[in-house]
Order: structure tokens, then C-alpha cells, then sequence
């Protein structure tokens, strides 16, 4: 598990573009048969991704963690971007197709991936956060009803079209856990998608300083890329941001970005206040 410290907003506005990355940037998500995990003491959050090709992947605590297993004092968020894949919690398995997402509540203590197919494998895109209580696991699909599953409840993606061509931020924020949908005790997470021909996220932007955030950009091709800004509004700074890489968001910063086309990204946020709409929004013309 890779560790990341928190950085203060004072010494931020001094790094130099080698620095800013080191600090915010994480350029390979997904490695084959492999589970590639990043602690940032920014709120505590835990990402990653895990990407079964040959064999089977299990959740472990690793020494970071000090703990029996990953979920003891945690809870866990999951979407899938690759192909059709398998979660085993705690013996019981649930399909967890492309686009589809899965919480799992504190205390479940064996976590195993799988794909169903090697030739094209699922890409479970995780986050997690420190949990006071257990919420129940749910299955979260992109194309379902919600119905009571034999073992846990199924729920749909909860969507929302934002946005406009004319001001190129034309998007779909297709939500998986929030308040009021799918219960959890800190953790937020959902998939925004940007139409053909918009390349803003958004914008205008914004900083929510009871809770931080993680994107993870994907959806583009090799020569593609997304220009994502941070930073405090009156010190932006940037960072390009290529196929399934992720950048760190503390909540003094903006986030935003915009692409060379139209691309999806994962937002993950964990904090104080689950409150989607705590934001501070900051104009346009208020940016330097």
C-alpha cells in the first residue's frame, strides 16, 4: 500500500510540476493480477483498483492498517470499468458487471475479484473510508430496478443530466452512494460521463472544505488527456491526467478539468459532512 501525507496549501503554491505530482498524482491504478491500494492521510480515504486477469484477488489489511482484516474499522465503495467481473463477500458472490458498482459495510471480513472473462477483464475501482458503524452491502446497477436480492438489497445508479453543449459541460452524474440512496458512514462515490463534444467538469468550480475528493480519469484513448486543475482559487496549478490515472483533491482545493474530448471520471469523497451540495461555489472570473 502506498502511502501519501497531507501537504498544506502554503507549500503547495511552491511545487514545482515534478513535486505537485508526487504528492497528488498516481499514474498506474490498475496492474494485472494485482491489487494496487493508496493510503492518504488526507480524511484517511484508502483507493485503488484491483484487476484479476489469472487468478483471484483478495482484499487484505496489509501492515498499514493494523488491523485483523481490511473492513474491521472500514467501509468500502466499488465500481467496475472493465469487464464483467465477481465479488465474494464473505463467501457469497454477486456479479458486478460493467458500470456496476457494490458498498460493502464494516465488518465483512473475506473480499475476493474475479473476472469472468481473462481476455477481458473486470477493473474494480475501489474507495474506502474509516466507519463508525456497519451499513448494510448493496449492489448498485447501472441498469436496474431496485428489488431485494436472496442476500442483499439491488439498487439502480441514480442519474441526473447537468449542463450544455453551448458551455461544453453537457454530463450525466450517475450517483452510487450518496445519503438517501445507498447509506454508508462517510463515503461518497459516483460516475460522472461527458457527452461528445463537452470537455468540462466542473466548471464552474468549487471547494467543499468538510470533505475531500479523488477523481479517477478514464475513457481516453492513448493520446488524450485531461487537463485537471487544483489548487486554491487564487493559486491554480495543473496536472495532465492520461488514461486511468488518479490525482488527490484536498478540500482547500478546486477540481476540475478539461479534456482534449469527452471522457468519464470517478469521484470518491470522504469527510465530515455527506451533504452533496456542501459546496462553496467560486465564479469564473474569481480564478487566477
Amino acid at each position: 500500500m502506498e502511502l501519501r501525507t497531507a501537504c498544506s496549501p502554503e507549500d503547495v503554491k511552491h511545487y514545482t510540476t515534478e513535486r505537485l505530482r508526487k504528492e497528488f498524482f498516481v499514474e498506474k491504478i490498475f496492474l494485472e493480477d494485482d491489487i494496487k491500494l493508496v493510503y492518504s492521510h488526507i480524511d484517511r480515504i484508502i483507493f485503488g483498483g484491483a484487476m484479476p486477469v489469472n487468478k483471484e484477488l483478495k482484499l487484505t489489511a496489509g501492515d498499514e492498517l493494523r488491523a485483523e482484516y481490511f473492513l474491521q474499522r472500514r467501509e468500502l465503495g466499488i465500481i467496475n470499468i472493465g469487464g464483467a467481473g465477481i465479488i465474494s463477500a464473505d463467501g457469497k458472490e454477486y456479479k458486478i458487471g460493467p458500470r456496476d458498482g457494490m458498498y460493502i459495510g464494516k465488518g465483512t471480513r473475506d473480499i475476493i475479484f474475479k473476472s469472468e472473462d481473462k481476455n477481458n477483464p473486470a477493473k474494480f475501482y475501489m474507495a474506502s473510508a474509516p466507519a463508525h458503524m456497519t451499513y448494510p452491502t448493496v449492489r448498485i446497477l447501472k441498469d436496474a430496478k431496485a428489488e431485494s436480492d436472496s442476500d442483499i438489497e439491488i439498487l439502480p445508479v441514480n442519474k441526473k443530466e447537468l449542463g450544455t453543449l453551448e458551455e461544453s459541460n453537457h454530463r450525466t452524474i450517475n450517483k452510487y452512494i450518496l445519503p438517501g440512496q445507498v447509506e454508508s458512514c462517510q463515503l461518497e462515490m459516483g460516475l460522472t460521463h461527458l457527452e461528445p463534444g463537452s470537455i468540462w467538469n466542473t466548471m464552474p468550480c468549487h471547494t467543499h472544505d468538510r470533505r475531500m475528493e479523488v477523481y479517477l480519469y478514464f475513457d481516453l484513448s492513448e493520446n488524450d488527456y485531461v487537463l485537471h486543475l487544483m489548487g486554491e482559487p487564487k493559486e491554480t496549478r495543473h496536472i495532465i491526467m492520461r488514461n486511468e490515472q488518479a490525482v488527490i483533491s484536498p478540500s482547500w482545493s478546486i477540481h476540475a478539468g478539461a479534456g482534449t474530448k469527452n471522457y468519464t471520471f470517478i469521484w470518491a469523497m470522504v469527510g465530515e459532512n455527506q451533504d452533496f451540495d456542501d459546496m462553496d461555489d467560486i465564479e469564473n472570473k474569481e480564478l487566477l
